[in-house]
């Protein structure tokens, strides 16, 4: 058995400059590769940003409808949620507002001792960025 070495989340993003303005711009993910290749349709460009630690989180139903509870008050969650721990989620949430992220809800406390705000972002994507306040 061979183990996993990477979690990769491919976006595609009709905007990718809006889309690098939000998540390596405002919430700080550095470049890890940034390649133009030209074809016949134009150039094909891919970006991949280093976004720390990567985990894959599966929750079912019931779970799904806590976290929204929690998080926004009510169900908007997708099939598909990115999470991302920040420093300070106030300071990302209001970075990412101004890069053009919809604020869904502020930052709230969580029972796992978390702070955690959820966004609707350009590429039709929702966001939770939060922060560990407590140990998990």
């Amino acid at each position: 058995m061979t183990g996993t070495l990477q979690l990769r989340l491919v976006l595609h993003a009709e905007d990718l400059d809006g889309a690098l303005a939000l998540f390596r711009d405002a919430l700080g993910m550095p470049p890890e590769l940034d390649l133009t290749t030209p074809t016949a349709d134009g150039d094909a460009r891919v970006v991949v940003l280093d976004a720390g630690r990567a985990t894959l989180e599966l929750v079912n139903t019931a779970q799904r409808a806590l976290i929204d509870t929690l998080e926004v008050g009510r169900p908007v969650a997708r099939e598909v949620r990115v999470a991302l721990e920040v420093d300070d989620a106030a300071v990302a949430t209001a970075a990412a507002v101004a890069a053009g992220a919809a604020q869904v809800a502020p930052p709230t406390a969580t029972p796992w001792g978390s702070l955690n705000a959820r966004l609707e972002t350009p590429l039709g994507i929702q966001l939770t960025l939060f922060t560990q306040v407590d140990p998990e």
